[in-house]
């Protein structure tokens, strides 16, 4: 099956359609129709705001759909990738009671039980069987509302989709929750070159047994659908013949398969009725909105997600993936799709496309894409400000600009405010930009603008108190009317406190100016130059900066940094991929411990180089991949708890270094060509008083 002419832009609205979805089911998870009506209505756009939280959150959904794919990038790009190489990946990119999963504890929650079985060493898929954990844990609805990426990773080929899905839903479920998954999977990516429904549910039922409770779930509903436009007594009979009352668990698949069902009969073409059919309706609401948003999203597009009330806007792109590579966690759909397209055509055998506009972090490619842009709001902005994606770059429309407030436009690049509000999920995630790094902008002015403005770059990081503050570039650029001009500034000292945000800041140099200004592109390079330390304050969003996975990361000792581990291995790391060649150096103290040291090119708790003392006596550059941990070079040395010691960690190419005193060791690897720094320790205790990353 060849690539799809608009492959991209069906992703795209793919991942807008499952964020939507999610975004608009989650405030009312798990509340019951009648509830839903009484409290609220039917559900046609979006009510966080009337229960008092945040649109845009952190959600299994959402972290789980597109983290698990990494696993092709880790382990090979293959159809025929394993449950086995899935679960590994669970165990790298999942920290264990914070991020992801729904942690409610074994037998309660199928994804925590299957983690803690993949944890005790029993593989997938073992470890998310029957015959480990019984009927009722199998089956309920994590295999399915994870499935989504391996659908947009196989444009017109269901099988492949199917196949990957099972792979994937074989981590944590069984029987008629992995019937659920492949069944939406080959739906989904059949959905790329197909727009009619019951073609797509026989697609899907053809890679699932004909006598399953999923298959004559479907032929039960297709039948009370028929020539039935009543939603509301399909959803009545769904009620009374595959209710919860009739299926154990916290959130069983096979009643919300069967909504997710029915919200397509009864809205074939229709993103909007079907968003407010499977939403009204109840039960796992953030669930099975995002399923259907994502199905509605590839089969209709762009368009289709646009031709009701204005879905895309609030959301501006945003998600956020917490997970173990922190430097990812913070993200948007454009980012998303982009990779997961180009994985969808390594699959296929084809080209990969080039990075858009030279690799820039922020290029606005995508049809109405802005990239989680959108204007700031205080007493010093311009309320009439907004911003639009053209397809080609940032629109930030203004009108009476004149001197003494701005038009200032933002973007997250690291946990936001807000994150106190969300419930259920935690965000592990780490600054995608530091103190030291060249931040770059292209601009060009409208040219029927009225006046010329002025631009500088911002960044807002945050203070002792967990406020933002702002800070802008120094010098601005003067555009005038039709005139194009680059921005560049060195990203300054933030008292050690990390970056919350990024921007543009347009002003008028005199009188009153109206216009657009067209964002081309933003980007900074790759590697900082920055120093870690302890900032004053009590603050908390510093401390928020290291994913980690230790037991104790305590804010309450002399040192800057100290990190305490009961049982095992115990990280802390902060840094994106993008971080290549580059040194660590640190001021450290091995407390207790059979070994500490240094992390460099990390990429998860369980993918990295290290650098490290151990007690008896080495000083040893160490390769983690998985399970298996290499020692590939040591020198005898000798450091005892409680002395203080300089370690510098470097990685150039594939060269690996590490300097402790007047002790070196050298090793050449290939295994990790970027990724975070930070601080290891087993079974112990380790501090720094200061950690900076330099370029190599």
């Amino acid at each position: 099956m060849p690539i799809p002419a608009d492959y991209l832009n069906r992703v795209y609205a793919g991942v807008l359609g499952k964020l939507i979805g999610v975004y608009l089911g989650r405030p009312f998870e798990n509340w019951r129709y009648r509830d839903i009506l009484e409290k609220l209505g039917p559900i046609t756009y979006y009510v966080h705001d009337r229960l008092g939280q945040p649109l845009v959150v952190t959600d299994d959904d959402v972290a789980g759909t597109f983290a698990f794919p990494r696993a092709l990038d880790d382990y090979g790009i293959s159809a025929d990738l394993s449950s086995e190489d899935i679960g590994r990946a669970w165990l790298n990119y999942i920290i264990e009671e914070r991020s992801i999963l729904w942690w409610g504890g074994a037998g309660n929650s199928t994804e925590h039980t299957a983690w803690l079985n993949l944890v005790r060493g029993i593989p997938a898929p073992k470890s998310g069987s029957i015959a480990t954990n019984g009927l009722t844990v199998a089956e309920q609805i994590g295999a399915q509302i994870f499935i989504d990426g391996w659908a947009l990773v196989s444009p017109g080929n269901p099988a492949q989709a199917a196949k990957l899905a099972r792979a994937a839903g074989s981590v944590s479920h069984d029987g008629e929750a992995v019937n659920a998954a492949v069944l939406w999977a080959a739906m989904e990516a059949e959905a790329f070159v197909s727009n009619d429904v019951d073609h797509l549910l026989d697609t899907g039922l053809s890679f699932i047994a004909k006598d399953c409770l999923i298959a004559k779930l479907v032929a039960d509903i297709r039948k009370w659908a028929s020539g039935n436009e009543d939603w509301e007594a399909t959803r009545q009979k769904i009620e009374d013949n595959y209710g919860y009352d009739k299926y154990p668990g916290n959130c069983h698949v096979v009643p919300n398969h069967a909504l997710m069902v029915m919200a397509l009969l009864h809205a074939p073409q229709d993103f909007q009725r079907g968003q407010m059919i499977v939403n009204t309706s109840g039960w796992d609401t953030d669930c099975n909105a995002g399923n259907l948003g994502c199905l509605h999203g590839i089969m209709l597009g762009l368009e289709g997600l646009e031709a009701g009330p204005d879905w895309r806007g609030p959301v501006a792109d945003r998600l956020f993936i917490s997970t173990a590579d922190g430097g990812r966690s913070i993200t948007d759909a454009v980012e998303i799709a982009i990779w997961l397209a180009n994985l969808g055509r390594k699959l296929a055998g084809a080209a990969t496309l080039p990075p858009p506009k030279g690799g820039a972090q922020f290029h606005f490619s995508l049809p109405g894409s802005v990239q989680g842009f959108r204007p700031q709001k205080d007493q010093t902005c311009l309320d009439t400000v907004s911003v639009r994606g053209t397809g080609e770059a940032l629109a930030i429309d203004f009108s009476a600009l004149a001197p003494g407030r701005v038009a200032a436009v933002t973007t997250a690049v690291f946990t936001p405010p807000e994150v106190k509000g969300m419930r259920t999920y935690d965000l592990v995630a780490s600054p995608r930009i530091h103190t030291g790094q060249a931040l770059k902008a292209t601009l060009r002015a409208d040219a029927n603008n009225r006046g010329a403005v002025e631009a500088r770059l911002r960044i807002r990081h945050y203070d002792g108190n967990d406020g933002l503050v702002e800070i802008d570039m120094p010098n601005p650029v003067l555009l005038l009317p039709g005139r194009s001009g680059e921005l560049s500034w060195r990203v300054p000292e933030t008292g050690f406190q990390p970056i919350a945000e990024v921007g543009i800041v347009l002003a008028s140099p005199e009188g009153r100016c109206d216009g657009r200004v067209l964002v081309e592109k933003l980007n900074w390079d790759a590697c900082p130059d920055v120093t870690f330390r302890r900032p004053a304050g009590t603050g908390d969003f510093w401390h928020r900066a290291w994913v980690s996975n230790v037991s104790v990361f305590s804010k309450h000792f002399p040192q800057d940094f100290r990190i305490s581990q009961n049982h095992g291995e115990g990280l802390i790391l902060q840094g994106t991929r993008d971080w290549t060649d580059y040194a660590v150096e640190a001021d450290l103290m091995l407390h207790l411990g059979r070994y500490g040291g240094l992390v460099i090119r990390a990429q998860g708790q369980r993918r990295y180089y290290a650098a490290r003392v151990t007690r008896d006596g080495e000083l040893q550059i160490v390769r983690r991949r998985d399970e298996h941990e290499d020692v590939l070079t040591a020198v005898p040395l000798h450091v005892p708890f409680e002395k203080a010691f300089t370690m510098i960690v470097s990685a150039k190419g594939n060269r690996l270094r590490v300097e402790l005193g007047g002790t070196v060791a050298e090793i050449v690897d290939d295994a990790f060509a970027g990724g975070a720094a930070g601080m290891v320790i087993h079974e112990g205790a380790l501090s720094a008083t200061r950690i900076r990353i330099r370029p190599a």
